[in-house]
């Protein structure tokens, strides 16, 4: 009996050390995790607000109202406006041949939306400099027909639209290959045509995924820098976006400009975060 009462106190002993050890783990992780995106993140996301109002709201609302400012605002907003369209419409038709036919070169065609995310932006302003540059493969042409592309608000869509095309595609995909055609089937069995099908069924059984796409396809459009900046010559008032203008202004020595204008950026980082996380809770409960 003693040693029985022996062996049982010493293993509730090693379990009570290994779950005083199990206790303090988690809290390390979190410290450490914490501490790391203090230091990428919330430092130096506080620290551009701290500079932005350091002499008070009055200079920061004046950094915002100057003419190059406001040019690359509307820049901005222009990219947006157009690339977000387009590749919702390019996104659907490829989620929906991807999702619902099999054919040669389908895995190619995946490969494809991916690229963007696999290829340095900087390479892709490059490769659309080779194609429509002055000395690029359609230089000649373009040049002969007064056509500018390069260096100009046309490369800048290029740019947009090639960096955000995989986010509506690759968000809708895999909700189409989980929910099955056969309500679309049914609808049309009942005689639905396929615009019909599309409207009522496709489209409602996609919408928070495809809105989720939309969010990160317009975040994506508005604060690119890489493949901007190789196409635009970053030209002040002409072809200067939002981030390009802050980098631009900061290397001029006008911080308080710089500073304002990355508040904006990150206001609207913050507003892509909340919808968001709006639209992942109103996914999940709709898994539920």
């Amino acid at each position: 009996m003693a040693n029985v009462s022996s062996s049982l106190s010493s293993s509730s002993s090693k379990v009570s050390s290994s779950a005083k050890e199990k206790s303090w783990v988690p809290t390390v992780l979190i410290g450490v995790s914490i501490a790391y995106l203090a230091l990428i993140i919330y430092l130096p996301a506080l620290n551009v607000f701290v500079q932005a109002f350091s002499k008070g709201v009055g200079p920061f609302f004046a950094n915002l109202a100057r003419p190059e400012f406001q040019v690359a605002i509307r820049l901005t907003v222009m990219l947006a406006l157009i690339a977000v369209p387009l590749n919702l419409v390019f996104g659907l038709c490829a989620a929906m041949a991807i999702a619902r036919r099999r054919f040669p070169g389908r895995a190619f065609l995946l490969s494809v939306i991916d690229l963007p995310f696999s290829i340095s932006p900087v390479v892709a302003g490059l490769m659309i400099v080779l194609l429509y540059g002055r000395n690029g493969w359609f230089g000649g042409w373009l040049q002969a027909n007064d056509i500018k592309i390069v260096f100009a608000f046309p490369a800048m869509v290029l740019a947009s639209v090639f960096v955000s095309m995989p986010f509506v595609a690759r968000e809708v995909i895999p909700i189409l290959e989980e929910v099955g055609a056969d309500q679309e089937e049914a609808a049309q069995t009942l005689g639905a045509n396929q615009w019909q099908t599309f409207w009522r069924v496709t489209l409602p059984s996609i919408r928070w995924g495809l809105l989720y796409g939309l969010i990160l396809t317009n975040a994506r459009a508005m604060g690119e820098f890489g493949a901007v900046s190789v196409v635009s010559g970053n030209i002040a008032g002409k072809t200067q976006s939002l981030p390009l203008y802050v980098e631009d202004a900061y290397k001029q020595y006008e911080t308080e400009a710089a500073y304002s204008a990355a508040v904006l950026l990150a206001f609207l980082a913050v507003v892509t975060l909340v919808l968001k996380e709006i639209v992942e809770r109103r996914t999940r409960i709709k898994d539920q």
